[in-house]
């Protein structure tokens, strides 16, 4: 059983990921697909993403101390500030910092928050378990692999926001149709950069099935396999319906992107678990 402070770690880091991943992505499909009002949503996840950031770094200096104290103690906070395995809650910090601030600016500031949304992300390329001569490869496809996720996550909200209303049925299935589009190139890049970095942490089937990391890691393929399905239902069925005008096909669409959300939320969760508590198995 994770103790205290892993419990803590694996919930600040579950809203860590899922706001940090909301928020670029929204930034993401609203400048790509011209979209209105994504500013208000993007702000509010990535404050949120900004005051879980700083969570996580007061909740290390706890972990050290082993008590509440340590997340304001001076001493201990500077001392992890100090240290190497820092950099990515700084650069993460800097990311945020300037995606919040693009937001705040004309229709261009939403390229700086574009900006800052990739530096957040690939602070979280910033790990190291990998031999060295791999590093720099490895960020790079797991940086693609992240951006592919936040870039799905980011349609959510404004694919379900219009199709809450009859009034708006062919936006949806224009936004839908567009997004697959652009999907049908990203979704293949996300899941095969997620085969290539299971097989470079694990490095055998058995790793995979004989540790506790490796049947996590299993769940959390599972409930990819599960999105996935519902997004080829949503392409295949959903938005042509709803370009014939089938209103209750908008129905449908409405509760597979809700279903869609409910995925999310339970990889993010699984994904913080094996960042919190699981080792790689050697």
């Amino acid at each position: 059983m994770p103790d205290i402070w892993e419990l803590a770690s694996i919930t600040v880091k579950f809203a860590l990921y899922f706001s940090i991943f909301t928020a670029t992505g929204t930034v993401f499909t609203g400048l790509i697909f011209k979209l209105n009002d994504v500013r208000k949503f993007t702000a509010v996840f990535a404050s949120i993403g900004l005051f879980t950031t700083l969570l996580s770094f007061s909740l290390q200096g706890a972990a050290l101390t082993g008590n509440l104290s340590g997340m304001i103690d001076i001493n201990m906070l500077t001392l992890l500030w100090d240290i190497p395995a820092s950099n990515a809650f700084k650069y993460r910090l800097i990311g945020l910092v300037i995606l919040i601030s693009g937001i705040v600016m004309g229709r261009y500031g939403l390229i700086l928050s574009i900006l800052g949304g990739i530096i957040a992300l690939w602070s979280f390329t910033r790990i190291g378990h990998v031999p060295n001569q791999k590093m720099l490869v490895l960020e790079i496809f797991l940086l693609a692999h992240l951006l592919a996720v936040a870039f799905w996550i980011g349609i959510l909200m404004p694919l379900h926001r219009l199709s809450l209303s009859k009034e708006t049925i062919q936006q949806a299935a224009d936004l839908g149709h567009n997004f697959g589009v652009i999907a049908a190139i990203t979704v293949p890049i996300m899941i095969l950069i997620g085969i290539y970095m299971s097989y470079i942490l694990l490095g055998s089937f058995t790793s995979l099935i004989g540790s506790e990391y490796g049947r996590t890691l299993l769940i959390k393929i599972t409930l990819v396999a599960g999105l996935l399905a519902i997004a080829a239902a949503n392409k295949l069925r959903f938005v042509p319906a709803l370009k014939r005008g089938d209103r209750m096909a908008l129905i449908h669409f409405n509760k597979s992107i809700k279903l869609e959300w409910a995925i999310f939320v339970l990889i993010f969760a699984s994904t913080a678990t094996l960042t919190s508590i699981f080792a790689i198995p050697s």
